[in-house]
Parts: structure tokens; sequence; C-alpha cells
């Protein structure tokens, strides 16, 4: 059920803190382990499942599909593979993805090759805005159709094939596209061969490793990943870490907040997901990670961070693939940080939840940071110290769950009197996000 819509008014700095937490669950990995338990054999164990708003989502459009989802403990689910090409919905359905991207790029795959499949597929008001049509133009080369033709946002219907053959494709930055050939691939006829000319998030790869029937991998100077397509999967048994992204805003605002540490527990460190914190240690940020431990090709374990003094950051185009997520949390490290700060390579944040790069560029020029935003790089002038008394920052409904998590915490470190519509859309990722913020001091009221 969708979150009851409420805004959100602050008008307090938060104090220094010294505190030990945990974030939620990953919501990649947690979405993932569904698709994929539900197209494998027999049954499926999911622990410490992130119960957010979007998956939600993910487990109410495979109960539409016929899979059998049971949660047999706190945030543990037993999912029942029906097995590869074995999904099956009504002519018609609407399946609604509600605000996940990931969500509907990777269903999208996985039933564009599933025979019979004829369905509506649309999201919520943000999801709905979204282009996809390099994921469209991928799966119709496997032979799924799409309708209305030369539509490329939400709603549209798809109709899978019903000889699906493996496509050879050269992957870019984006890890969702990546993952929806190899889903496809799955269950096409002969071999799908993906070339991944740049290094791009391996969740989907890393939770099929164990199938050598059907994913081989090769690293090198490029990496080369084999589906061999009308194999079978074997059932996952997986524990899902702590969010790197959901990390990162506890993370800036300990960074800027002086006199403070915070340790985050069992934290997903997986090499393609902390871009954002590699990029903050180059600028002189304290943090380190401790326990580092493997758990089903994933690595994860505890940041540690104390209040820094960070420099001019220099983002290059390099870093967006691995903090991708973590950019409107990054702008407003910059914007509360003296010196010019460049970030480059970002013209793909257009395509996001909302325009982001444009939508923090409002934010800030409204307490007085200047920000230079062009198509792929975004300049931001950052300030050490805000008069922010007499400063109002008001953030739209933008549907856009970082952006309003970003919003929060310049809030709380400037004191700018702030109001945040429709917060609600935080719950999409981060449910716990209010309860652990509070917890380290912050002060906020709901509001219509």
């Amino acid at each position: 059920m969708q979150s009851k819509s409420f805004s959100l008014k602050l008008n307090y700095k938060i104090k220094p803190f010294n505190k030990s937490i945990k974030v939620d669950s990953d919501k990649s990995l947690s979405i993932r382990s569904f698709l994929i338990g539900s197209i494998s054999q027999d049954i499926s164990i999911a622990n410490n499942i992130l119960e957010s708003e979007d998956v939600f989502s993910a487990i109410r459009v495979l109960k539409q599909l016929g899979v059998q989802i049971k949660k047999h403990k706190a945030k543990s689910y037993m999912i029942y593979g029906k097995g590869l090409g074995s999904l099956f919905v009504k002519k018609n359905t609407t399946l609604d993805c509600g605000n996940s991207g990931t969500l509907s790029r990777l269903i999208i795959s996985i039933l564009s090759t599933t025979p019979d499949i004829e369905a509506k597929i649309q999201g919520d008001k943000s999801l709905n805005k979204r282009s996809m049509k390099k994921l469209i133009e991928l799966m119709s080369e496997f032979g799924a159709e799409f309708l209305p033709k030369n539509k490329f946002n939400f709603p549209l219907k798809i109709i899978s094939t019903e000889m699906p053959v493996g496509i050879n494709y050269k992957a870019g930055v984006s890890a969702q596209l990546k993952s929806a050939v190899m889903l496809a691939g799955l269950n096409s006829f002969g071999t799908t061969e993906i070339i991944e000319e740049e290094k791009s998030r391996d969740h989907t790869e890393n939770m099929l490793s164990r199938n050598s029937q059907t994913i081989k991998i090769k690293k090198g100077a490029k990496k080369v990943i084999k589906i061999f397509g009308k194999k079978y999967l074997n059932p996952l048994n997986i524990n899902i870490p702590g969010d790197p992204s959901s990390a990162a805003f506890f993370t800036a605002l300990t960074l800027l907040n002086k006199k403070s540490s915070l340790r985050i527990k069992k934290v997903g460190l997986n090499p393609t997901r902390i871009g954002f914190y590699e990029l903050l240690k180059k600028s002189g940020a304290k943090i380190k990670f401790k326990n580092i431990k493997k758990n089903n090709n994933e690595i994860y374990g505890d940041i540690l961070i104390a209040s820094s003094k960070i420099k001019p950051i220099k983002a290059s185009r390099k870093y967006y693939v691995k903090a991708t997520d973590e950019y409107p949390i990054l702008f407003v490290i910059a914007a509360l940080t003296p010196g010019v700060h460049v970030f480059k390579g970002i013209s793909q944040l257009s395509n996001k939840e909302s325009s982001r790069a444009h939508e923090i560029k409002k934010i800030l020029n409204q307490i007085g940071i200047k920000c230079k935003l062009t198509r792929d790089e975004m300049k931001i002038f950052g300030k050490g110290k805000i008069n922010a008394n007499r400063k109002k920052i008001i953030v739209p409904n933008l549907g856009d769950h970082r952006i309003a998590m970003s919003t929060f915490v310049l809030a709380i470190l400037t004191g700018a009197k702030t109001k945040i519509k429709n917060f609600e859309t935080v719950f999409t990722s981060s449910p716990s996000f209010l309860k652990i913020i509070k917890s380290l001091g912050a002060k906020f009221e709901n509001s219509k």
C-alpha cells in the first residue's frame, strides 16, 4: 500500500553526536533476490530484505505473475521458484512498478523472453516520465514487441517473443541495462554475450555466479559475460547487507557536523558501489572500512566516519558509475565546503526520479550557493559557513527520495527554514531514515 502523503518542516541545526547505527538493507540486492529467486528452481531464501515501497512493488508484481512468496520470519522471505520461462499472467493485466526503475527494467527483461506474455507495464507519476528507450531497443533485439510503437515511457504494453535468440551486447555505464540483457538471455536460445567496456555494478552477475551451467565470466581488460540460455538456476540463499547509498546521507551528516563520529554496521562495500566513499577519502574525509567480510560474492563491513575538513571535490567521469545514486548528497557536501567543486560525466542524472542536478541546483540557489550546470558537468562554488537565519528552502513534490533526503541533511546542517513536500517518497528506499536521523539528534515536524 502506498504511504500516506506528508511533508516535513525543519528549522533546527543538529548538535554533535557520537553514535553507532544500522541502515536499511540494500534495495538493489533485495529486488534482485526476489526476481532471480522467482525464476530459479525450488525454494530460495532471502534474509534481511529491505521492506520498502519499491521492494513491496516487486513482491506484488511477482505474485501477479504466479509466484508464491512467504514471509517466514522478520525480514526473511521464502520464494517458491517457478523456473525459467514459467511466469504467467492473464492478457492485458496491468503490472504496476510504483517508483522503482530497477523493478520495471528487470521485470521487462525477464518477461520479454517468457512465452505468452501480454501485459501493461506502468509506474507512478515519476517513473512514468522516465525514458525506457534503450531498454526497449535491447529487448526488441531479443524479439519482444512494445506498444504503442515509438513510445518510450510508461504505460506500455509488452508482448513477449515465442522464439527468443541470444544477442551480443557492448555494455556501457548502465548496470540495469547490462542486467536486463543477462536476465533476458537466461531464457533465450543460444548464447548471449556481454562485453563490458566500462565497469558497472555487478550485483546481478554476483547473484548468478554459482550457476556455472548458465553463466561464465571472463575478467581482463574487458569483462566478458556469457549467458547460456535455456538451462536452469539453482535456488538462492542470500543475506542482504546494509545499503551503501542509504549510509551515504549519514556519512555526509557526520563529516560536516563538528565534533561528531559514527559507526555504520554491516554495510555493503561492493567495489562498484563505493565511489562516494573513495571520492571523499581522496578529498580528505576521515572514513575507514572495518570488519570486512564476504557473503554470496558481496563484500560488506562497518564504516567509521569522523568530522572532517574536506578539500574541493574533483569528480572525474569515472566516478559516476560507482557513485550514481550519491550525487545529490555529494552536491550538498560541496555546497557546504569551501572551494570550487567539479562533477563531470553527469548527463544521465537527468533520467532519474527527477532531473537531479537541475533540482539540486535550484535548492542550493535558495540558500545562496552558486552553481554552474551544463548537460554533462556541475560546478559548485562551496561555502564553509552559511548564515541561514533568513534563508528558506522549499522542495516541491519531485517524487525523488534522494533529493528529499539530501535536502533534509542540508537543512539540519545549516538551520535553514525548510519545507520538503511529499517526504513519504523516502519510504521507497529508506523506511528507517527518519527514525535513524532522529536518534542522531535531528528535529523535524510533520506538516500537510
